[in-house]
């Protein structure tokens, strides 16, 4: 996966519906601020920082640090750690779903930013302290 270089206000300003558009605004505010990166697109995925992966298999790519896709059932966060180092804040966090790696947002204003805020830090805390199971990761 490689940053496309699109435009992301312009990609922001074509989600629909308007509940996702608005929601993609508030999660690149909030990825913005937590990882100190500008957002990218990577196809239609907004990602911000980039690092270098590699599986004990040889698997290996690029990817973004951080990132979520705004898709029309919901918003699509990734989290690569997994939900065991959230299960607290999961528990508080409001109407998701979760599956693997990803966190599934329909709406915002029905969850606590607050501990989307803390899922995001400590997502981005784990990324760069190297700290995912059976990935090394270097951080470009």
């Amino acid at each position: 996966m490689r940053p496309t270089g699109g435009d992301v206000a312009g990609f922001i300003a074509a989600v629909t519906p308007d509940r996702r558009r608005r929601d993609a605004g508030t999660l690149v505010a909030m990825l913005g601020e937590v990882t100190g990166h500008e957002p990218a697109l990577w196809g239609t995925i907004v990602g911000f920082g980039a690092c270098h992966y590699r599986y004990p298999t040889g698997a290996e790519g690029d990817m973004p640090l951080a990132a979520f896709a705004p898709r029309k059932a919901a918003s699509t966060i990734y989290l690569l750690e997994g939900a065991d180092p959230h299960a607290d804040d999961l528990g508080e966090l409001g109407p998701h779903t979760f599956t693997k790696g990803c966190l599934y947002l329909k709406d915002l204003a029905a969850v606590d930013l607050a501990v989307l805020r803390r899922i995001l830090e400590r997502s981005h805390a784990i990324a760069l302290s190297d700290g995912i199971p059976g990935m090394t990761l270097e951080v470009r």
